[in-house]
């Protein structure tokens, strides 16, 4: 393969990680709203800021252009926090949600 090939893959590998982590950056603020509830477990929570640290952190098990560890770990550690939400009652932050949640912000009156 020629010069302007390898220049082609890799601004299309790139593009494509780019993507992946704009992505992830989107369902990680999501995932804040859901840390900041009472009815998530302490691990759950601190699992979800180790991946971030890790994520930020320069240290890497796979060389740091290729972000896949990153990506790996944030994901995994998405997909645990969005179970314990569930397991908690959690559906996304809306009128549905029980336990401790539901009368956050409620007075008396309403």
């Amino acid at each position: 393969m020629d010069s302007t090939t390898w220049i082609v893959l890799g601004t299309i590998a790139a593009v494509a990680m780019l993507v992946a982590v704009v992505v992830l950056l989107v369902r990680v603020f999501k995932a804040r709203k859901l840390l900041v509830d009472a009815g998530i477990p302490l691990h759950n929570k601190a699992l979800f800021w180790a991946a971030i640290a890790y994520t930020i952190s320069p240290v890497d098990l796979l060389p740091d252009p290729v972000y896949l560890d990153d990506i790996g770990v944030l994901l995994v550690a998405l997909k645990m926090l969005h179970g314990a939400a569930h397991r908690a009652g959690l559906r996304g932050g809306g009128p549905e949600l029980s336990g401790p949640a539901a009368n956050k912000g409620r007075t008396k009156e309403s």
